[in-house]
This record gives structure tokens, C-alpha cells and sequence, in this order.
């Protein structure tokens, strides 16, 4: 991204961001609420599309792989995207193992006009199994814990074997086991190779394997590098308006 502005509804949310981002990198977006953090992200998806600017502005770039355009169908081969809601109002009454298929489609739930193949069972049995999830494939997504649901959807975005993984606030509404499987979790994908790309507000989001951290603040990146130097109490008051006093265990950091 060069020069990227971008409105929801009235608002300018997004304002003169450049970015690039590596396919495989691990990285995380983090701000306070409100900062334009998920607006980044669907930006990328596609969910929102810059303003076109005027011949005298500088020229705005946006481009995924190379291309300014994509068939989202064929976008999600190479990014899994994982949302903060479900995808769908039919997802609570699928049972697990269809609403990972249902991910082929990009579907809310498996229909009669989709031809499910056995290679796609056996690629959402697989990408259940990576999570620890396999125990969740007949339950209704409905009666699973948020925990449980957050697993599911993972699931469903790695059923493509994306090169990248985006997830906008992953630990939101999860209690704190859960959370804590969601991360080891999360490392898991990370550690076989896969990119993760998450926007958070929480710093314990923050997963060992990510050494890259971007900060937005009223919709505008003001910083990004190494984790190592801008994880600190002064840039964190900075970004969140507060003292912070920060520990690291295990490489995951906690803020109070």
C-alpha cells in the first residue's frame, strides 16, 4: 500500500498508510479501539477499497501479490482469513467438520448446489486435526464455547493451506483457557510455516513467533518494526495514552 486512504460510510477511517507486508511474514497490527486496525485488514481482503484520489495527489497504490484486482474465490487460496463474528446466520445450526467445508465455498453452511469432494473432507478433517479440534466436528457450531467456535473458524480458514493467516482480535469474548489454547494453537500454524497476520488490542496476542509490530493510532501507522524495540513501557504509554508496566514470560508480554 502507498498513499492509502479509506472511508466507512462518511468517515475517513485509514489516512496516507504505506505498507508492505511479506507473504510468510508474522505480524502483528496493534492499537487502542477505534484506531482503524480491522479497516486495515479488510482493506487488504477486499472488504474496503481505498479512495480513488486526484491527478494532483500523489498516486495511491494498493496491490495483493502483484495484482490490484482479484476473484476473492481464488484470493483465498492464498489468505485465510479468520473474522471476529461467524460467517453467516446458518453457521450455529452446521456442525463443525461442514462449516470447514463450507470454507471452500466461502459459505456460511454446505448447500445442495455445492459438490463436496472427498479430497475436501480429507483436507477439513486434516486442518481440524492441526487445531486439536477433531472432537469438534460433529458438534453444532451453535452449542460450542467461543473458544471452540474460534477453532473451528481457523480451521476453516487453513482448509486452503494458505501461504498467510489474518486474523482481526482473536482473543475477543474468549475466557482465559481458552485463550491460552488458542495461542498454542496459533504457534502451531505459525511453526509449519504458515503466515500470520492478526490486529489486536492486546498485547498477550502478541505470539513469540511474531518479530514484527505495526502501530496504528487514529488511523494512521505511527510505527513499525521489530517487536523487540517498540514493545516497550514509553511507546506503549505513547500508543495507548497510559503508564504501562510490562513482563515477558514464556516470550508472550502482559501490561498492566
Amino acid at each position: 500500500m502507498r498513499n492509502v486512504d479509506v472511508a466507512r460510510g462518511d468517515a475517513i477511517v485509514l489516512r496516507d498508510i504505506a505498507l508492505e507486508i511479506a507473504m510468510g511474514e508474522h505480524v502483528a497490527i496493534l492499537g487502542p479501539n477505534g484506531c482503524g486496525k480491522s479497516t486495515l485488514i479488510k482493506t487488504i481482503t477486499r472488504e474496503c477499497y481505498p479512495i480513488v484520489r486526484r491527478p494532483e495527489e500523489p498516486a495511491m497504490r494498493c496491490e495483493l501479490l502483484g495484482r490490484g484486482r482479484w476473484d476473492l474465490s481464488q484470493l483465498r487460496s492464498q489468505l485465510g482469513v479468520v473474522a471476529a463474528e461467524l460467517p453467516g446466520e446458518r453457521t450455529p445450526v452446521t456442525s463443525g467438520r461442514d462449516a470447514v467445508i463450507a470454507g471452500f465455498f466461502g459459505a456460511s453452511a454446505i448447500w445442495p448446489n455445492h459438490t463436496v469432494t472427498p479430497a475436501m473432507r480429507e483436507r477439513a478433517e486434516a486442518a481440524l486435526a492441526s487445531l486439536h479440534a477433531t472432537h469438534l466436528a460433529d458438534k453444532l457450531v451453535g452449542e460450542m464455547s467461543a473458544g471452540e467456535q474460534r477453532r473451528v473458524m481457523i480451521a476453516r480458514a487453513m482448509v486452503h493451506r494458505p501461504a498467510m493467516l489474518l486474523l482481526d482480535e482473536p482473543s475477543n469474548a474468549l475466557d482465559l483457557a481458552a485463550q491460552r489454547e488458542l495461542r498454542e494453537a496459533l504457534r502451531a500454524v505459525a511453526r509449519a510455516g504458515t503466515g500470520i497476520l492478526m490486529v489486536t488490542h492486546h498485547l498477550a496476542d502478541i505470539l513469540p513467533e511474531i518479530d514484527r509490530v505495526i502501530l496504528m493510532r487514529e488511523g494512521r501507522i505511527v510505527a513499525d518494526g521489530p517487536r523487540g524495540e517498540l514493545l516497550n513501557s514509553s511507546t506503549l504509554k505513547m500508543l495507548f495514552g497510559v503508564e504501562l508496566t510490562l513482563t515477558e514470560r514464556d516470550g508472550f508480554l502482559h501490561g498492566w
